[in-house]
């Protein structure tokens, strides 16, 4: 298949997110390499047979991931005339070999001194000032260069909101630090750049990462593509329908959006056009597709871990939380899919353009045994993420040596050339799982400033602030909430954006829900700021994975992301439905049947609700039939509501299940006897 002439495009922004701007010598490449399987084989070793005291680990972590960025990305990254020192890109300055050394050696300190800094914990003395404060504005420009200045500039502000804060005026007034306070919490303890947030990046995520560059290296991007066509290219729009698989498949082990569409969008991207779907369309849905990607269990873009530790429950209960919205989300995505081709006569594939089920199965099988080995660990030896990943990549170690010997045996017969291919596979996918990580481990980090300086004591007044702006009301609290994820976000990685509102609005909304006697649990408010964090991807007009889906479609990025944020409007609507009704998260449901009964029913609501937004069912909608979906879908996701208002026991609410079906099977009914009369009239005519 021939990729579209501008593909590169695509490749230059995730190189860009993982911050692959330079175009090294030689010499520089094996710097960095070495750099990058170092960090990969120290977090293995952690992972799987090395003990070594967690804040050590998560300074080392942050001295690998800061030592490559200032190696990996200049300064500025557009070329400029008049600061051409500062965008170099065709080697490494001699400036940033020391930001490198400088940014590794100060967060090292911690491991370099560790006993005496702990000795005289909260009196630091000048040595101990001048690395803090020199951590600090190397780790904020750290981030700047691989995230964008969002994040810096909101931790600086954080900053000085604490050095300042005497002298606001009363309503923002606070009673401020001092410099040893402020660097004692951010840079020489486990309350801000050590924190919770690098901790997780550093004994988990990066291991996620990790499969997840291996798998794609190997080639397992591919295999769930050609899979997902081979089902579904057949039927109405299967070129859509593929990429929302391929996607939701890739994004178990991803994590990233961007990442996703590079992988997938090459492929089904020009088979969507191909059919019919017009280029701005076909890229939506690829970004919404592989936006939803980070919804999906085990990794959710990092958040998945964090937020366990934030709520204090072990990691299955959030994977087990996460399950139905995510599902829910995607199988809304596919409802998308098949109405769109419905408007617009669009059929499947032709039968040339469909992989064999059989032999792509054949070819790639072995690709589901690491992801098989993963989900077992997890679910049912209930093993940590850290060993569940760390066995799993071990197993595709082996896989990657047997693919490649199978394939020198079949072509050629030399087995020293295939060992030798596996063994570079693995050497890149290191590398590539280090590059990848820099972004998460940094914006962990510097996320860290914030939640430090919020546990100083600013997180109160700013909990003020927020609840005075939504005057109690907890509706009015959600939405301020969802606007402000999605403008940070618009500047900030998912992860970053999530750890961000998680600690500014998240008590404030359990908190006001139980002032109005709405119970919100904690783990519903999480989910709920990373859900609208995960929207910001393709929020215009800074919205990245529409300008990698538009690079491959041939579109305009601006109306891509507005007709993918279109397309996700089905997240927020699940955002909100949880938040109200707990039980689409299974908290303290442990019955599969009622699991079951629970997901059954919000397929379904799901499926009205998009009726209704797309304004399509079986024919273009009447008027009078949208107050029918709108019903049906309330029913089927919130039946406590209508239990409430119809004075009903609570515990008798999913009786409602047959009347919110029969209120969507009635106007089904309607469209279709409609279809039926018109066309009966054509004939006759």
């Amino acid at each position: 298949m021939t990729l579209p002439r501008n593909h590169k495009s695509a490749e230059e922004i995730f190189k860009a997110e993982a911050g692959e701007v330079r175009n090294l010598q030689r010499h520089e490449v094996y710097i960095v390499g070495t750099i990058a399987v170092s960090w990969a084989l120290f977090q293995l070793a952690i992972a799987g047979f090395f003990v070594l005291d967690s804040t050590k680990v998560r300074a080392i972590h942050l001295a690998f991931g800061m030592a490559l960025l200032f190696l990996l990305n200049p300064c500025i990254r557009r070329p400029t005339k008049l600061l051409s020192f500062f965008s170099i890109r065709n080697r490494i300055p001699v400036i940033d070999y020391i930001m490198a050394a400088a940014g590794a050696l100060c967060a090292l300190y911690l491991v370099l001194d560790y006993e005496g800094i702990a000795m005289r914990a909260g009196v630091p003395i000048m040595r101990d000032l001048i690395v803090g404060v020199v951590l600090v504005v190397l780790l904020l420009e750290a981030a700047r260069r691989i995230i964008g200045p969002a994040l810096s500039i909101i931790a600086v502000l954080f900053t000085v909101y604490a050095f300042l804060g005497p002298h606001m005026p009363d309503l923002f007034a606070f009673k401020g630090v001092s410099l040893r306070k402020y660097l004692s919490n951010i840079s020489l303890s486990t309350e801000g750049i050590y924190g919770v947030p690098l901790a997780v990046s550093a004994s988990i995520v990066y291991l996620f990462v990790l499969l997840g560059a291996l798998l794609d290296k190997a080639g397992a991007g591919r295999f769930f593509t050609n899979l997902a066509l081979s089902v579904l290219g057949k039927y109405k729009g299967g070129a859509a329908k593929s990429a929302v698989a391929s996607s939701g498949a890739t994004g178990l082990v991803s994590g990233s959006s961007i990442a996703n569409i590079v992988t997938t969008g090459p492929f089904t991207i020009p088979l969507m056009k191909k059919i019919g779907y017009p280029p701005k369309k076909a890229a939506a849905i690829e970004v919404a597709s592989s936006t939803d990607g980070q919804l999906m269990p085990p990794i959710m873009g990092a958040a998945a871990f964090i937020i366990a530790e934030y709520v204090n429950v072990p990691y299955i209960e959030v994977v087990k939380a996460a399950a139905i919205p995510a599902f829910v989300s995607y199988f809304g995505l596919f409802c998308i899919t098949h109405l769109e081709a419905s408007k617009l006569g669009i059929k499947g594939l032709p039968k040339e353009d469909i992989p064999s089920f059989t032999g792509t199965l054949k070819s790639g099988i072995h690709y589901l045994f690491p992801i098989g080995m993963l989900l077992y660990e997890l679910v049912v030896l209930r093993h940590s993420p850290e060993l569940a990943a760390f066995r799993s990549i071990i197993v595709l170690f082996f896989i990657i040596f047997y693919q490649e010997i199978r394939k020198a045996v079949v072509e050629s017969g030399q087995v020293g050339s295939a060992m030798i291919s596996a063994c570079r596979i693995i050497m890149e996918g290191l590398i590539k799982g280090s590059k990848n990580m820099m972004s998460v481990a940094l914006a962990c980090a510097a996320a860290g400033i914030i939640v430090g300086v919020v546990n100083m004591g600013i997180g109160g007044m700013v909990s003020n602030i927020v609840e005075n702006l939504s005057a109690g009301n907890i509706y009015l609290l959600l939405i301020i909430t969802a606007l402000a994820s999605l403008l940070i976000g618009m500047g900030l990685p998912t992860t970053a954006t999530y750890i961000v509102m998680a600690s500014l609005t998240v008590p404030i909304i359990v908190e006001v829900g139980s002032l109005y006697n709405f119970v919100i649990p904690v783990m519903a408010a999480h989910l709920y700021c990373f859900y609208f964090g995960i929207l910001a991807d393709d929020t215009p007009p800074v919205g990245l994975a529409a300008y990698a889906a538009s690079a491959i479609a041939e579109s305009d990025p601006i109306p891509t992301g507005i007709q993918g944020f279109l397309y996700d409007i089905r997240t927020s609507v699940i955002a909100f439905m949880f938040i109200f009704n707990p039980d689409l998260l299974l908290l303290d449901i442990n019955s599969w049947t009622h699991a079951l009964l629970i997901f059954g029913m919000a397929l379904v609501g799901i499926s009205a609700f998009e009726n209704f937004a797309q304004d399509w069912c079986l024919t273009r909608n009447r008027w009078y039939e949208i107050p029918f979906f709108l019903t049906a879908s309330f029913i089927l996701f919130h039946p406590g509501a209508i239990a409430g208002f119809l004075h009903m026991d609570p515990s008798m609410k999913y009786y409602l299940f047959p009347p919110g079906l029969f209120i969507y099977a009635l106007v089904i009914f309607m469209q279709k006897m409609r279809i039926r009369t018109g066309s009966q009239t054509t004939s006759v005519t």
